[in-house]
């Protein structure tokens, strides 16, 4: 059997409506390849590829992709926002306390939203988001030494 084949980030752009430019998909293929980055990582990675691009185009395009839901946004509290490709699967994530390192959980009981809450207020909750904090390996080791 076939495996299907994966659509292009011009194709994803294309598909979702968005105008198909060396930058976007510079910035498309940059996220997808990074770790939870900020803009300025992010636009550093986007220069890598296609040269010079202002931190304004970059933000701009930042916020089509996120709207579009080709990228995920991500803001952990006391931290500048991040962004990920990693999308529609409503996954969690945990963060270290002392470096900010920031790494993917995935749901590990039940349907998504994988939790039910105690009063929903009303709302039809269809997505959930968890933060768990704590300390990673690296910073866990340095502060028993």
């Amino acid at each position: 059997m076939i495996a299907p084949r994966t659509p292009t980030p011009a194709e994803e752009l294309r598909g979702a409506g968005l105008r198909v430019t060396a930058a976007r998909v510079a910035l498309l293929e940059t996220v997808r390849a990074g770790d939870h980055l900020d803009v300025e990582a992010i636009a550093s990675g986007v220069r890598d590829r296609v040269g010079h691009v202002s931190l304004q185009a970059v933000y701009e395009a930042l916020h089509a992709l996120t709207a579009a839901g080709l990228v995920r946004r991500i803001e952990p509290a006391g931290s500048p926002a991040r962004f990920e490709g990693r999308v529609g699967d409503n996954h969690h994530h945990v963060v270290c306390r002392s470096c900010g390192a920031v790494s993917d959980v995935d749901c590990s009981v039940g349907h998504a939203p994988c939790l039910t809450a105690s009063d929903d207020h009303g709302f039809v909750v269809d997505e959930a988001e968890v933060t768990y904090w704590g300390l990673c390996p690296a910073c866990s080791t340095a502060r028993s030494s």
